[in-house]
């Protein structure tokens, strides 16, 4: 997947702040991709309720975020922002994460500084590792790429316990170490958002993580671009919306067996097939159809 680490750096340089929905399933995968944006994030928070049923708290392994990786390159035909927790080790076991990661078809992944078991970084009662540990993770992860486009971003919860110079601090740690991208995880304000931005214009690109609900202003892209961030994910909106909308659905049909009407928004059979790609599976079929 070279051509999409190649294509998402390119994005990352463009003076647009580029926005990265996360997808809840593959099927939103594909709507990402049919509305135009131009890169998807994967969640693990997402993949831990989407797939597990759980929370987001470090169930999640390697193998089950990899075989998501694919999901999401094959569905969306998109680069995709990868998250890989704390890179699920040690130094070593970052380097056989990326390696994962990138066979998927990933394009980026980001690796945090907490201790295990991880939390979601809007979540209190997260922890650090010392900050040398992290700069061996970033280092090992760097020389484990095969591809030098794969963008390596490194993403410090600091700010929540040790507070924003603490967090501003390791974010330069981190870039010394060789990180392509830096995620500064959960400020509280506006000023703290500007102050992440200043402090690293024009030296490397900062992203800002964007939840409904969460420890982070809301500000929308172009405030955002404006700030100076280069990328924004919004990572677990579409999730929020997916849950409420199957809540929606089963209370009805809880509610009057079928019979009742159907939330406004709800697709139909037909148009959900046309959406998870049925009549491209048709025109296959058609195409290598044998007598």
């Amino acid at each position: 997947m070279t051509k999409h680490a190649a294509r998402l750096r390119q994005l990352l340089a463009a003076p647009e702040i580029l926005v990265a929905p996360g997808a809840y399933d593959g099927t939103g995968a594909r709507l990402v991709r049919q509305l135009g944006f131009q890169a998807i994030y994967l969640s693990g928070f997402q993949t831990s309720a989407s797939l597990l049923g759980q929370p987001d708290v470090g169930y999640l392994t390697l193998t089950q975020m990899a075989a998501r990786v694919a999901i999401f390159a094959d569905a969306s035909e998109l680069p995709v922002i990868a998250d890989a927790d704390t890179g699920y080790g040690n130094p070593l076991n970052v380097r056989r994460t990326v390696r994962a990661y990138e066979a998927a078809g990933a394009a980026a992944l980001h690796i945090e500084d907490q201790t295990f078991p991880k939390r979601c970084g809007h979540m209190l009662g997260r922890h650090v590792v010392a900050r040398e540990e992290m700069i061996q993770k970033i280092k090992a992860a760097v020389d484990a790429r095969r591809d030098h486009d794969f963008v390596v971003i490194a993403r410090t919860d600091a700010r929540t316990t040790l507070g924003i110079e603490e967090a501003i601090d390791r974010g330069a740690a981190y870039y010394e170490a060789g990180a392509d991208l830096l995620f500064i995880e959960s400020p509280e304000t506006e000023e703290e958002m500007r102050r992440i931005c200043d402090a690293f214009r024009g030296v490397v690109p900062v992203l800002s993580n964007q939840i409904e609900g969460g420890r982070t202003p809301l500000l929308g892209a172009p405030a955002l671009q404006e700030m100076g961030y280069s990328l924004a994910i919004f990572s677990l909106g579409a999730g929020f919306a997916a849950a409420a909308g199957m809540r929606a659905y089963l209370r009805n049909l809880a509610a009057h067996g079928g019979a009742g009407p159907m939330p406004k928004d709800m697709l139909d059979f037909d148009e959900f097939n046309t959406l998870i790609g049925l009549d491209e599976h048709n025109s296959l079929e058609s195409r290598y159809e044998t007598s």
